[in-house]
Formats: C-alpha cells, structure tokens, sequence
C-alpha cells in the first residue's frame, strides 16, 4: 500500500491507544484533477495534528481548522464535498467547479486498526467494511484487484501490504537500488550465496540472506505486490530464481545484462520450464532510458521502470535501454 497511508494507519492506532480523539479522512469520489487519488487518507488528532494527505493542502488547513476551532465532535461517520461552487474550488485549489468526497470517520479501539496493521504485517490483502450509519467495522480477505466502492452506506476501502522487493546479488549496484528502494518503502530484501560478496554489505534494514536465489523465492511466496531483480551476471545464481520468479504472480521480473547476454539468458529460460508467455514478463536489459552510467544512476533507471510497471503505465510509454539502443 502507499507508504503515506500505511504511516497513517500506524499513527492512528498510536493515538487510539494513547486515548487521543482522532478522525481517518479518506478521499471517496473526485471530479476534475486531484493531487491525491481516491482511497487517499489524512489522519486527525484533536490536537490538530495531521499525518497523511487527501489535497494539496488547502483542505488539510480547513480540517485542521474546524478540529482547532471545534474539537472532534462526531460520533459517526460523514461524507462531506469540498469544491462544489467555483468560489470553495479556487479556495481550496482544485479546478473551476470541481468536487472531492470525503468520508471523516471517528476512530476508536472497535475500529480495527490494530488489527489491520497486524493483518498487513503478515502480507495480507484487507478488504475494510465500514457502515456510514452506525461506524460498525469489519475486516475481511480482499480479492486482488478490488478498488473502493461506496455502496448505499456501506464504504469498502482495500488495504495491501507493503511492495516487497527481491534483489539477487549483494553488488555496488545492489546498494544503490536498495537505499533507493526502501525509501520508497519497500521492504528490500538482498539475496546472495556468495561470502566475498556478503562481508562488504551494509544497508541497514535490509537483511542479507545466504540462501540459493531460486530457493528464496519459494519460501517467500511471492504476489502480485512483489518484485525481483537479478543484478549478479551469474546465470548460475539468476536463472532458477528468474524461473521461480517467471512463474509466479510478482508484477516484476528484472535482470541486468547487456542485449547479448539477454538474448543467450532467454535462450537458456526456455530450455527450462518456462513458457514463451511467461518469459515475455522478463524486463531485460533491465531499466529504462536514461542516458544512465554510474551504479546510482543505473539505479535510477531500474526503479523508474519498476515504478512504471507497478503504476501501469502503458509499455508505449516508457522507452527502453534495448530500444533506445536499438533506433
């Protein structure tokens, strides 16, 4: 899930627990453009302290207002708009008669933000069922790919666990794209077999496991909320875990390498279990465009098409290192 919303979460249980009056604000319904998408939220405290976001910030300073001015009042939750006269879309900056719906809900230990956040600790996908007339919670296994549905009074919002990324190589480059990784919030774990390559690592938070890279990515189970990236140039280490990985349902599957070696590493795929349908999930050359030539740069261009990928950006949009090199 966005690292925003997870932090949201995390700050709401804390006040919850602390006893501290507090609202979850989530965006429901947005016409014309908007900074934050539907499913967005912003926590309250009756302090006016604010974590998250559902504007740009206009409407942020408006909640925080009505909580300094009011305190936190409600006993059940509110839908309310923001933006339905030109005048309230200039002053809280969304375009000329433009709307966003908002869902305030009072927060409280029957809310089940506890045991959400313990839910999506174990990587699991939370489906979260709020009744608008009387604040009753419940939780339930979302179907992946499930979005948010106001129904009559019945807000159903999706809460997944964090990206997870996969990389196969303790390298220069490996630190670069971890550092870069896990301030995106993904949980990064580094995988290799290697002892020259292990005793030079040093991420902290990233832990560093010794076990063979195709055996990793059986343990780990990996979902559509899940990324792996080969960075060794050692097919030895690569590809039975490209294999493992081509196989299983991560959104991405990334390895270094020049279009030489690329071509020879789909050859070698195929003369394993692997199918044509499957192999054409593999990004490689990994990375887009970018001119990119230093390890941190290199960096760079792994996780914007990553990022590309994860975001759905169409493929005629994101140009290549292969065809880039290629024209």
């Amino acid at each position: 899930m966005d690292s925003i919303d997870l932090e949201v979460l995390k700050t709401c249980a804390a006040w919850i627990a602390a006893g501290r009056r507090c609202e979850l604000v989530t965006v429901i319904k947005t016409w014309g453009s908007s900074p934050r998408p539907v499913g967005a939220t912003l926590a309250i405290c009756d302090d006016g302290t604010v974590v998250g976001s559902v504007s740009g910030g206009c409407i942020e300073d408006d909640l925080i207002e009505h909580v300094r001015t009011h305190g936190i009042l409600r006993a059940l939750p509110e839908v309310v708009s923001y933006g339905i006269s030109a005048d309230e879309a200039h002053r809280f900056g969304l375009p000329c008669g433009g709307t966003i719906e908002l869902a305030i809900e009072p927060l409280h230990a029957g809310s089940g933000v506890a045991e959400l956040l313990a839910r999506l600790e174990r990587h699991e996908l939370i489906e979260r069922r709020l009744d608008l007339k009387n604040g009753a919670v419940s939780l339930h296994a979302a179907a992946p790919g499930a979005v948010l549905v106001l129904d009559d009074d019945l807000l159903t919002t999706q809460h997944g666990p964090r990206w997870r990324l996969l990389i196969i190589g303790a390298s220069q480059l490996s630190r670069f794209v971890a550092q870069i990784a896990t301030a995106m919030d993904y949980h990064v774990i580094v995988c290799d077999p290697r002892e020259d390559y292990r005793g030079g690592w040093n991420v902290p938070g990233v832990p560093l496991s010794q076990a063979m890279p195709d055996d990793l990515v059986l343990e780990l189970q990996l979902d559509s909320r899940s990324a792996v990236l080969a960075l060794t140039h050692d097919p030895k280490l690569d590809d039975l875990a490209l294999m493992e990985a081509l196989k299983s349902p991560a959104f991405y599957v990334g390895a270094i390498g020049s279009r030489a070696n690329n071509a020879k590493r789909r050859e070698r795929l195929l003369q394993f279990d692997v199918t044509t349908e499957q192999l054409a999930r593999l990004h490689g050359p990994v990375g887009l465009y970018i001119g990119s030539k230093t390890p941190a740069e290199i960096a760079i261009s792994i996780l914007a098409e990553l990022t590309a990928v994860k975001n759905g950006v169409p493929d005629r949009l994101q140009i290549q290192h292969a065809a880039a090199l290629a024209a």
